[in-house]
């Protein structure tokens, strides 16, 4: 093989390979443009959802405090306020996403304590109806043994989401570069 034909072999394969690159550059410039409008879509939706449910549980404290029924009414406010503390951790996890494009499992796990924490305040709610003693029933009898028995699975759930955060914060974060170059 002449010289010649290995330069224009070795400038085909180069130039191949810079076209490749510049693909592969634009293609991952057009899918963050697109993975960010996403984003911002959701953050939009996710704001309006939470202003709603702020409303919502502002209305209901109005009228349970003009009914004068606080007692009732302090537990659907508490509801409704925890599902808008909710609707805030994952637009936080939104907003962590856009900034540094990695997705976090720590808001995700605050997401579901919150979760776990609204249900046992809505069982703890249901079962004090049932326990009164015009409704007291066999049919509520069941009903209040499987809320207890959720509650329980509840309070396990919630030891474990706290135990799987603490351990987060425990451990010092690594970044996918420094585990990659571990590998190697």
């Amino acid at each position: 093989m002449y010289a010649w034909q290995r330069c224009a072999r070795w400038r085909h394969g180069y130039h191949h390979a810079k076209v490749l690159e510049r693909l592969r550059q634009l293609s991952e410039k057009w899918l963050l443009a697109g993975e960010l409008a996403v984003y911002s879509i959701l953050a939009v939706l996710l704001g309006a959802t939470i202003a709603v449910a702020l409303a919502g549980g502002t209305k209901l404290l109005w009228q349970s405090a003009a009914s004068w029924m606080l007692a009732r009414g302090t537990f659907q406010v508490l509801n409704q306020l925890l599902l808008v503390l909710m609707l805030v951790e994952v637009l936080h996890t939104v907003r962590i996403s856009i900034q540094s494009q990695t997705l976090l499992i720590e808001p995700f796990l605050t997401v579901g304590l919150i979760a776990s924490i609204r249900r046992v305040l809505v069982i703890t709610l249901e079962a004090a109806d049932l326990t009164k003693e015009d409704r007291w029933t066999n049919g509520a009898e069941s009903i209040f043994r499987s809320s207890m028995m959720e509650l329980g699975l509840l309070a396990v759930l919630i030891l474990v989401l706290v135990g799987a955060i603490a351990l987060l914060r425990a451990c010092p974060r690594r970044r996918a570069s420094e585990s990659i170059s571990e590998m190697e």
